[in-house]
């Protein structure tokens, strides 16, 4: 587990902890690299603008 103090974020903690995982095989690997693309299509969804909202 990564060095976590009382104030620091959980989820940050745990993200961190995922990314400094090593895979074994290259299946792993890839399972790894999916989910890391997942996380960041994720993200640019839930910063996407909403568009149909401009005529108000």
């Amino acid at each position: 587990m990564s060095d976590r103090t009382d104030n620091s974020d959980k989820n940050l903690s745990n993200v961190v902890e995922s990314l400094e995982q090593e895979a074994v095989n290259s299946h792993q690997a890839q399972q790894l690299q999916q989910k890391k693309n997942d996380r960041r299509h994720q993200d640019a969804l839930n910063h996407d603008s909403p568009t149909d909202l401009k005529h108000l």
